[in-house]
């Protein structure tokens, strides 16, 4: 089942990304409801950048960015914030690469990990993905925002979007999610080690 969980669910484990973005906090983590085999990341990351199929999520995306526009909140299509991350990357994931998500550059793909990163009017924000093992003996995704703001500004709209997150954006998008992940391979719901 899809629901949110504490910061630590993220913390805790070994994530690669604790090294490329240490000064970046953690602002939402939700597990997903997309059981399978430990080779089911890549599926998943392709999945999550898709976009979401939902048209209360996709409108109020729309209405975001029609609203950032005039406040320069909206990332640009290139930006010194995606480039300055991946100068960080170390060696080995340098050529790693996987989809990425609308204004999100991906900045690596692992077996365990895809993360991706944006640069908005006051707010980097790096959208995570970890593959975990679940309870059952398999795997499942995690999805985890990082963020770092730059102003009172990134800070005030941060905090005036959260109720919208929290409540609607979020739940919307791990459901429809699950509800993909369930319906375009039948042979997920298998679990293998």
């Amino acid at each position: 089942m899809s629901s949110r969980l504490p910061g630590s669910a993220h913390v805790t484990r070994p994530w690669r990304i604790h090294e490329i973005a240490p000064d970046f906090r953690v602002e939402d983590v939700w597990a997903l409801d997309t059981p399978g085999g430990p080779d089911g990341l890549a599926r998943l990351a392709d999945q999550f950048t898709a976009g979401p199929d939902n048209v209360i999520v996709r409108a109020l995306l729309a209405i975001r960015l029609k609203l950032g526009k005039p406040l320069g909140m909206n990332p640009p299509t290139t930006g010194t914030g995606v480039s300055s991350l991946r100068e960080r990357l170390p060696d080995d994931l340098r050529d790693r690469p996987g989809p990425d998500l609308g204004p999100y550059a991906c900045l690596f793909l692992t077996d365990t990990e895809w993360a991706a990163h944006a640069t908005t009017g006051g707010v980097d924000a790096i959208a995570h993905l970890g593959w975990v093992p679940d309870d059952t003996g398999g795997y499942r995704g995690q999805w985890t925002t990082l963020v770092k703001t730059h102003s009172w500004f990134g800070k005030t709209y941060m905090a005036g979007i959260a109720p919208i997150r929290h409540h609607v954006v979020y739940p919307l998008m791990v459901r429809s999610i699950a509800r993909n992940w369930r319906t375009s391979d039948p042979q997920a719901l298998r679990t293998t080690s």
